[in-house]
């Protein structure tokens, strides 16, 4: 995959790349990062990228002409255009799969007041990573890529994240590691008994109670099975 990042502040990602799991899907070479200071593609004599807006409104906004200009040089017909915005479409586990499948992702951060609501027209998609406002669009593309790059083949192995929250509308079930005692809390004996069937059960009852618990609604994305109603029900119950 070739990732093209339009940013003011490429040094910001330094860091991001260069530690733990993502150096490492870096490191596996079927992933090119390239950076493009957008301001490199101004045509104004003092290499502006920003104005004040028609209209009356606070602060300064991102303009078209210097973001198009950039796209025009480095799109491909494998392209796929993404805009880092608080107004774009929330981002779920479920996009990050269907992200991978792109030969070419092009990623634009965002800064100031916002962008001209013309680059929208050379864009595939305006994601959002929540509902907050943050001063530019460099962490949300790091949250991105994080997600998109650990699912790559080699990055980690395939079963790390095949259960993990929200990759089948159900949270993570609890988990725990040595001592087996610690301040009299212990780990549950159907953890240390050795029979996986009774393990995948209570596994499948944690995630699907916990879900319910903390974040109801990822429920209404699933059929749920009489089962998993009954397993809801004693939730209820306290049981």
């Amino acid at each position: 995959m070739k990732i093209d990042i339009l940013t003011l502040f490429p040094e910001m990602f330094s860091g991001f790349f260069d530690n733990s799991i993502i150096k490492r899907g870096l490191a596996k070479g079927n992933i090119e990062v390239n950076f493009h200071n957008f301001r490199d593609y101004s045509t104004n004599k003092h290499h502006r990228v920003d104005d004040t807006v028609y209209g009356g409104g606070a602060g300064l906004l991102l303009s078209v002409e210097p973001i198009y200009n950039c796209l025009k040089a480095i799109k491909t017909k494998d392209s796929f255009t993404i805009m880092l915005s608080p107004q774009g479409s929330l981002f779920k586990q479920k996009a990050a799969y269907e992200l991978i499948e792109q030969k070419h992702l092009i990623i634009i951060c965002g800064h100031y007041e916002g962008f001209d609501e013309r680059i929208k027209n050379f864009i595939d998609l305006e994601i959002s990573i929540g509902d907050y406002v943050l001063t530019g669009g460099e962490v949300p593309a790091m949250v991105l890529l994080d997600a998109v790059i650990r699912l790559m083949p080699g990055t980690i192995k395939e079963d790390s994240h095949l259960k993990d929250s929200f990759s089948e509308y159900l949270l993570e079930h609890p988990q725990y590691t040595k001592p087996y005692d610690f301040m009299g809390m212990t780990v549950p004996d159907v953890l240390v008994n050795g029979n996986h069937k009774e393990i995948a059960k209570w596994q499948y009852r944690e995630r699907l109670k916990k879900t319910y618990q903390n974040r109801p609604d990822l429920l209404n994305l699933s059929e749920l099975s009489a089962t998993d109603l009954a397993i809801i029900k004693e939730v209820e119950e306290g049981k």
